[in-house]
């Protein structure tokens, strides 16, 4: 199989995940401070400030999970990048467009496979 990129839009690619991995270890670091256990004591804090921050340490522990997953799915782009199997649907075999890669270096399907997995 042929690859559906040019070399120039390999390389765009490879800049675009090298990018959002950086962004998605920041955020993670970030993230992972307000993540950390909440402490309750109630001689400093009344409840309605332990349940809002055992809320907001739990949208931080979210986050955290969110952008470990989204990291996870840039490697695996990452390492089909370096293949053949990169830029191509794994539904229909057609090539996804350069557009949409560069939008999300993480798709696996073309526009018309993935609206059509939606439908499912």
């Amino acid at each position: 199989m042929d690859s559906a990129l040019t070399d120039e839009q390999r390389l765009r690619l490879t800049a675009r995940i090298d990018a959002l991995e950086s962004e998605l270890q920041s955020a993670i670091e970030a993230a992972a401070e307000r993540a950390a256990p909440v402490e309750l004591d109630q001689t400093v804090q009344g409840r309605v400030s332990r349940v809002d921050a055992l809320q907001q340490q739990a949208m931080a522990v979210a986050a955290v999970n969110r952008s470990k997953a989204r990291l996870l799915e840039l490697r695996a782009a990452r390492q089909r990048l370096a293949g053949d199997d990169y830029g191509w649907c794994r539904d229909c075999g057609e090539a996804i467009a350069a557009q949409r890669l560069m939008a999300n270096p993480a798709h696996t399907r073309c526009v018309a496979c993935a609206e059509a997995a939606e439908r499912a």
